[in-house]
Parts: C-alpha cells; structure tokens; sequence
C-alpha cells in the first residue's frame, strides 16, 4: 500500500463520536491500515483520550514513521492491553485507484439512493475522504455515515 502524508482531519460525520474517541476516527483507520495493524474496539477503549489524540496526529507517512506508528501502537496495547496487536494483511487499498470508483462504494450509494459517484467526483476527493466512503461502503460499518459522507463531500443525491 502506498501511504500518503495527511493532515489530522476529523470529518462532521464523526462529530457523535470524536470528541470523547468513543470510536475510532477515519484518520486513525488510515494509519492502522498504513501501518497493517488491526486495533480491535476493546484495545481502543482502553487508551487514554490523549493516547487517542496521539494516534490521531502522530505521523505515519515514511517508512520510518510507518515503523515508529507500528511500535508506539504495539506498546500501548501491550502497556493498556496486556497483550500484542493483531497484524492486517496486505489492505485492498482501492481508494487509492483513481481509474474507477470503487464498486462498493457505487453500489452503497444506490442502496441509499443516491446518484452513483462520477470519476471526476472521486478523482476530486482527497485520499481520506476516498478511503472514508469505502471504509463506509464495506459491511461492518454503520451505514447511516456513508450518506452523511456524501453529503459533507459535496456529492449529493440524485
């Protein structure tokens, strides 16, 4: 996966949440997926907001700092969680191909009749806000954030 440098951004989506980390935000989810670990929810909730905070803005674009993420993350788990982080495979980093909007996130958008994304439109978004519309569109997430998504990236409904 190719990473990319961001700025801590927390999207009006996850307004419900991000002010006490009760979930894990999308900047977040970024960088767990750059950096192949899978923070399960019960690790999360273990960590101090200023712990939350730091995951949030520490960098996490170099491979050196892929790596410092990598080892701040799987002390803080040891260190709250008494026990080691649990490694993703290689991510199916689809918002990262700006040749097509990814299926899933087509599909997600009719199911919520909505107008399907044009190429222009994904082309348009930045790479967090791509990743958040398939992070939303896959099956485990809560499904009332992908229209609130669309709605705040200027995609509207048809």
């Amino acid at each position: 996966m190719k990473p990319h440098a961001l700025e801590t951004v927390y999207f009006d989506f996850e307004n419900d949440f991000v002010d006490t980390f009760r979930c894990i935000p999308m900047i977040v989810r970024y960088k767990l997926d750059t950096s192949l670990i899978k923070l399960k929810l019960p690790e999360w909730v273990k960590l101090t907001v200023a712990e939350k905070r730091e995951l949030a803005t520490r960098p996490c674009f170099t491979e050196p700092e892929i790596m410092g993420y990598r080892r701040f993350l799987t002390q803080l788990v040891a260190e709250r969680c008494g026990k080691t982080v649990s490694e993703l495979p290689p991510v199916d980093a689809s918002w990262d191909t700006l040749g097509r909007v990814p299926e899933e996130v087509q599909q997600k958008a009719v199911e919520y009749g909505c107008v399907p994304l044009t190429i222009g439109q994904w082309i348009r978004l930045d790479v967090l806000r791509r990743f958040a519309l398939v992070k939303l569109s896959r099956s485990g997430h809560e499904g009332k954030n992908f229209p609130r998504a669309l709605k705040e990236f200027g995609i509207g409904r048809s």
